[in-house]
C-alpha cells in the first residue's frame, strides 16, 4: 500500500522518508496553514535534492499562475487542489501537471454526485473529512462510505488516520471499491509538533502496512 505523508517542512526528513520507501511527501502552499512550507523550505533546496519520492504541493483556491510557480520553484511533480476549485480550473492545471482533487465529505453526502463532474478534469481524487476552514482537519473519516459508490478513478484515503488504523486499512483494501485506492494520506497523528513528523510512527506503520 502506497503512502503519502502530508505537510513536510524539514528537508532532512524528507530525505528520510524517501530513504525508508515511502511513496509522497505533501507540501502545503496554503498560508493559513501551521505547515505552510513558505515558512520553512525554499523551492532550490527541494528541487535540487535527489528524490524517488513524488513532491505533491497542497493548494487551497490558488491562481493557475501561482501553481505553476509553485511546480516550476519546488520541482513538483503533482498538485492537491484542497479548495472550492472549478473544474475548469482543474483542467487547466491538469493540462500541465497531475492533479488530485479533494473531496470534503461528510457523512450523508451524495457522494457519486459530487464527484461526477471532475472525473473527467483530474487524475486522482482524495477523501477527507468536512470540517471548519481549509486544509486537513485530523478528524477521523469514516471510510465505510466510499463502499456504496461506483468510483471508477484511483484516489487517496485521508482523514485522520492514525498509526492504530494499519490493520482497519489492510481490511478496507480488500473491498471491492478499494481496487482504486491509489494511497492512503497521513499527517497530523504522526506528529511530535505541525511539521514536525515523529519519523519512528511513520515507519512503523509502513511495516505494518506491508507485512
Amino acid at each position: 500500500m502506497r503512502i503519502k505523508v502530508c505537510g513536510m517542512t524539514q528537508i532532512n526528513q524528507v530525505k528520510e522518508l524517501d530513504e525508508m520507501g515511502i511513496d509522497f511527501a505533501g507540501f502545503i502552499f496554503y498560508p493559513k496553514s501551521p505547515r505552510y512550507v513558505g515558512r520553512h523550505l525554499q523551492g532550490a533546496t527541494l528541487k535540487k535534492t535527489r528524490l524517488r519520492l513524488g513532491k505533491v504541493g497542497v493548494f487551497v483556491h490558488p491562481t493557475y499562475e501561482e501553481v505553476m510557480k509553485q511546480v516550476d520553484e519546488f520541482g513538483l511533480d503533482m498538485v492537491q487542489l484542497h479548495g472550492d476549485e472549478t473544474t475548469r480550473f482543474c483542467e487547466q492545471v491538469a493540462n500541465y501537471v497531475t492533479v488530485i482533487k479533494v473531496f470534503r465529505l461528510a457523512e450523508n453526502d451524495p457522494i457519486d454526485w459530487i464527484i461526477r463532474p471532475y472525473e473527467d478534469c483530474c487524475d486522482m481524487f482524495l477523501f477527507d473529512t468536512l470540517g471548519v476552514g481549509y486544509g486537513g482537519t485530523g478528524k477521523k473519516f469514516n471510510w465505510d462510505i466510499l463502499k456504496t459508490t461506483s468510483l471508477d478513478k484511483l484516489f487517496f484515503l485521508s482523514g485522520g488516520i492514525e498509526p492504530e488504523d494499519a490493520a482497519k486499512l489492510k481490511e478496507f483494501a480488500k473491498e471491492p471499491v478499494a481496487r482504486k485506492l491509489f494511497s492512503i494520506d497521513i499527517n497530523s497523528k504522526f506528529e511530535l509538533e505541525p511539521g514536525i513528523k515523529d519519523m519512528g510512527k511513520i515507519r512503523k506503520m509502513l511495516e505494518d502496512l506491508r507485512s
